[in-house]
């Protein structure tokens, strides 16, 4: 069964070293990301962490933001608020996101 539009875009599969390269992102940056509850990867049964590509997107917005200056905590309120802005239009069936 095919993926509905951009599903894709949200299936955690990509492991760390892969976002390292496309991110230019240090593994210890994406996990200090991870520390600061910015971005979220899932955990293979093994521990391995995976990545999807709109964790990519959002790793290279939070490392713009961080080099702007923008404070780690600044940058959670906005994502947290993207994010339910996001659940919000996805519940109204006739608005698109």
């Amino acid at each position: 069964m095919p993926l509905q539009n951009h599903a894709y875009k949200y299936k955690k599969v990509i492991s760390i070293g892969t976002v390292s390269e496309l991110t230019g992102l240090s593994h210890r940056q994406i996990r200090y990301y991870e520390s600061r509850k910015l971005i979220f990867p899932e955990r293979s049964k093994t521990g391995i962490r995976k990545y999807s590509f709109h964790d990519v997107e959002i790793l290279i917005e939070i490392a713009n933001h961080l080099e702007d200056g923008v404070w780690t905590n600044e940058i959670r309120e906005e994502l947290k608020k993207r994010q339910n802005n996001h659940q919000i239009k996805i519940e109204q069936p006739y608005n698109t996101c």
